[in-house]
């Protein structure tokens, strides 16, 4: 109820006394000034006046966040917790417990355990709910229980957690965290080497130069770089990361925007580590941002081929701008273009359908690459060879977004042994085993057809609520579920890949999960073919 009367009374208010931010609304003062008085006065009499007692720190921050929600995900309001975390995020360094970690209102949730991190060393386990840290109970908490977890470092916290239904205690030592953005490079074979970048963050650039000079040391004449799974971050550290395979001055990316200071062209500005090295860039759906920069510019030059899954298609840049009192707003200023001039902007949260969701773009533009290739805008970076088992279906995205694959991959933990990535086989018995698994869950992943069928029986037309067709809409439902069970063996290939990784990772770590990649990922296998035979590789650029 508080959510919905902050946006009815504040929202409209908000909206307008915040763009005071915009040099573009000087014409507006008067407007502008006119609404921030009018704000200030209500949420004045409102804390004073109302029945019960007010936080106005939390009535506030509601009515801003609630306010950017109508814009695109990406312009947040930051609070000084949240400022501190953004700076964490992208320095690639804090002091905790080394794990990521998922809230719950009631729970936190150990989602991945770094290897020889605290969390690690104390035994804790992906999987693992923890329900208590330090004396105080989750539940009981207000703010980011995660926050507990922090604090300085050789400092103990008791943590008491349930793991397969029976609860536990332990003590973690925080220490310092340094968050790698290389996390994994090694030779493939004896001629390629394989570097995986998993983040934009201010160690990017340096951490990917150093490992492709090792493994040039170490005999490499090919190179396979590895974004999928990386959001992006840093801009700097794209155009830098770019700028390790392509010369001195060579335009990378453009911003564009209604505010004359933010359009800019950024341009390389150092020799390049190797300009002629093949080299070949991995992507998926989640490689988004400063992942599509590096890959959009890559390809538009024709310096690299791209390989997997048409990209996310996060065409946006923000930047943070210092507000008062240590809080920020993170601010989407402009968007980007790659060097043939396309923007990858693949969802336009200008314009929206009757559910308030963003349109997704549906008519692309064709650009040319240097070479002359075809290439296209407004749905992120397409790759030149794509792999099939690298996409993601609204199927797999619904089962790992009710976690059903986590879960599952906890259950498997637990129920099997895994001596090395060798030995490891998913077998038909175990995607079988998944199948019950969703059966039996309350798995609730709504198709497009589903959704025509509810709208047009909630509509205003009567015929459409008789018995008759009460009955009929309702036994279609139920063959509709049984066509979703069946669909899990549609999607196999894509979904047990989902399924192997988060496996893979509870025995091995992410380094094992790497390591399996390299004798059993499809899109590692079919590079390294790639490259093994120049003229088709060469064929592809040009």
């Amino acid at each position: 109820m508080k959510s919905s009367l902050l946006k009815k009374i504040f929202i409209p208010v908000l909206a307008i006394s915040l763009l005071v931010v915009g040099s573009s609304f000087k014409s507006d003062y008067f407007e502008i000034s006119k609404q921030i008085e009018i704000f200030t006065t209500l949420f004045k009499e409102l804390n004073m006046n109302y029945v019960d007692e007010t936080n106005p720190a939390e009535l506030m921050d509601t009515a801003i966040k609630n306010m950017l929600d109508d814009l695109d995900p990406y312009t947040k309001f930051l609070n000084e917790q949240d400022v501190e975390a953004y700076k964490i995020n992208n320095a690639g360094e804090y002091s905790g417990i080394g794990s990521l970690v998922r809230s719950y209102d009631d729970k936190l949730l150990i989602v991945e355990p770094y290897k020889d991190y605290p969390a690690d060393k104390a035994g804790l386990k992906a999987g693992d709910e923890i329900i208590k840290i330090g004396g105080i109970e989750v539940s009981d908490f207000k703010d980011n229980a995660s926050e507990l977890l922090k604090g300085a470092n050789n400092s103990k916290v008791e943590v008491s957690y349930k793991r397969q239904g029976k609860t536990y205690t332990t003590t973690v030592e925080r220490e310092g965290i340094e968050i790698d953005a290389v996390p994994y490079y090694k030779m493939l074979n004896e001629d390629t080497g394989y570097i995986v970048l998993s983040r934009f963050n201010s160690k990017a650039s340096g951490q990917t130069k150093s490992a492709l000079i090792d493994l040039k040391g170490k005999g490499a004449t090919k190179i396979i770089l590895d974004l999928r799974g990386n959001p992006g971050g840093l801009l700097s550290e794209a155009i830098n990361v770019t700028n390790l395979f392509v010369p001195k001055n060579e335009l990378i990316v453009t911003t564009k925007s209604k505010v004359k200071k933010f359009n800019n062209e950024y341009r390389t500005k150092n020799k390049a580590v190797d300009e002629n090295i093949p080299l070949v860039i991995l992507v998926n759906g989640s490689s988004a941002s400063a992942s599509e920069i590096v890959s959009g510019s890559l390809q538009d030059l024709d310096r690299a081929v791209v390989v997997g899954a048409r990209s996310f298609g996060k065409g946006l840049v923000q930047r943070p701008l210092k507000l008062t009192y240590g809080t920020q707003l993170k601010v989407t200023i402009s968007r980007y273009y790659t060097p043939s001039g396309r923007c990858i902007q693949s969802l336009d949260y200008w314009n929206r359908d009757e559910f308030g969701n963003a349109v997704k773009n549906s008519t692309f533009k064709e650009y040319t690459t240097r070479n002359g290739r075809k290439v296209e805008d407004g749905g992120g970076v397409m790759p030149d060879i794509v792999i099939e088992t690298q996409k993601t279906t609204d199927l797999t995205k619904a089962l790992k977004s009710d976690h059903l694959i986590f879960d599952f991959a906890t259950k498997y933990y637990y129920t099997n042994e895994v001596a090395n990535t060798e030995n490891f086989v998913f077998e038909k018995s175990d995607y079988d085993a998944f199948k019950r698994f969703v059966s039996e869950s309350d798995f609730a992943f709504e198709t497009a057809t589903e959704k025509a069928l509810k709208d047009a029986i909630s509509g205003k037309d009567k015929a459409l609520n008789s018995p008759e067709i009460m009955n009929s809409y309702n036994s279609l439902l139920v063959e509709l579920n049984k066509e979703k069970i069946k669909a899990l063996d549609t999607y196999q290939k894509e979904i047990q890949t989902n399924l192997e990784d988060e496996i893979i990772k509870r025995y091995f770590y992410r380094e094992g999960l790497y390591d399996y990649y390299l004798k059993n990922d499809e899109a590692i296998l079919t590079s390294s073919a790639l490259m093994n035979d120049a003229s088709k590789y060469e064929s592809i650029l040009n």
